[in-house]
């Protein structure tokens, strides 16, 4: 099987990025948060997403990621046939690299660029679209004491992780603003997709520093007599 590799060209993310608000694809996809900074592989073969693919590549190369509503699926139906749930705050990002697979499928690699909220547009084509908004964080001061706590949380998650699991790679970032770190943190370490889209909701980098550190404390906790733990 044959592919083929698509690269975007480099331009400013969130010049690129506002570009798109007004009409944003939106990739919909159950436990899954997208934050600013971080790169997330996804793996595109459903038609109409396809499509939504196609379209973003050709123009701004923008879309958000957003989390279906966990009780979206309540009741038996099949989620392709109707319109889930979706939160209202959403990671958006730009599509780094995109390999096309000879089926029509991608494997593709998202950036993510900022948090957005999102008013959902009327149906039209295949994929759902909503106006954006971007979210700015706050002034907030996060003291060396919280921020060196996050950083050894993160580290001793980690280490008890790879104690199960030696393949585990992810290594805390200790050079970022105190919010990027809390995020890097949340996306790969923090496991409940409810407590991840509550962080991704949390504008606030000193309550989102404080509410990772709590997560990664009881997660700490649980591990204790279990066998295996999953990571995304």
């Amino acid at each position: 099987m044959t592919s083929r590799r698509v690269t975007s060209e480099p331009a400013p993310p969130t010049h690129r990025l506002r570009d798109a608000l007004s009409e944003l694809p939106l990739f919909p996809l159950p436990d899954v948060v997208l934050y600013p900074g971080v790169l997330l592989p996804l793996h595109v073969f459903e038609p109409r997403y396809r499509t939504m693919l196609r379209d973003v590549m050709r123009s701004h190369g923008a879309l958000a990621v957003v989390q279906i509503s966990p009780t979206a699926n309540e009741g038996g139906l099949d989620a392709a046939d109707r319109k889930p749930e979706l939160a209202t705050v959403a990671g958006a990002g730009l599509v780094l690299e995109q390999e096309v697979l000879a089926d029509g499928r991608s494997n593709i690699v998202i950036q993510g660029v900022a948090r957005v909220s999102l008013a959902e547009l009327p149906m039209e084509g295949p994929y759902r679209r909503a106006k954006a908004t971007l979210l700015e964080e706050p002034p907030s001061l996060v003291s060396d004491v919280d921020l060196t706590s996050l950083v050894h949380s993160a580290a001793a998650f980690i280490a008890e992780v790879k104690r199960r699991d030696p393949r585990f790679a992810f290594r805390s970032p200790t050079t970022m603003t105190p919010g990027s770190i809390a995020d890097a943190c949340a996306f790969h370490l923090i496991i409940d997709p409810r407590a991840r889209q509550e962080l991704l909701q949390e504008l606030d980098p000193e309550r989102r520093v404080t509410r990772v550190i709590a997560e990664l404390a009881a997660q700490r906790l649980d591990l204790e007599g279990q066998k295996h733990t999953v990571l995304h």
